[in-house]
């Protein structure tokens, strides 16, 4: 019997779109972007995340200063209630993935064997 692993991926995305994780979090996400307090804040963290990232990968040095202006970025947003709650649900989701990779990849480390054993 040939799979389709496109099709089983597809399969995957749809299951993931219609669970509960997913749903709170596209409801929170709602409710920061209802906010416009909350979005300016939340697209503000988001601009100094990427742009730190962005530095990390092209090799570049983060200074001082960057690095105390996300730490205050991070404070301000960990104290707004609908920020916070849709950063932990963000976590959540991120944590569900890395779960289903691990399922993902679990022939090819049975196969090559897994280096952190």
């Amino acid at each position: 019997m040939t799979v389709n692993l496109y099709d089983t991926a597809y399969e995957l995305e749809k299951a993931l779109r219609q669970s509960e994780e997913y749903s709170h979090l596209k409801s929170l996400y709602d409710d920061v972007n209802a906010d416009e307090s909350a979005k300016r804040m939340f697209d503000n963290f988001r601009d100094i995340q990427l742009n730190l990232q962005q530095k990390q990968m092209s090799g570049e040095d983060i200074t001082p200063e960057e690095v105390e202006q996300a730490q205050k970025s991070v404070a301000l947003v960990q104290q707004h209630d609908k920020i916070s709650k849709l950063m932990e649900s963000e976590q959540r989701m991120s944590m569900l993935i890395a779960e289903l990779n691990k399922i993902i990849m679990k022939p090819l480390e049975e196969l090559y064997g897994n280096p952190e054993s």
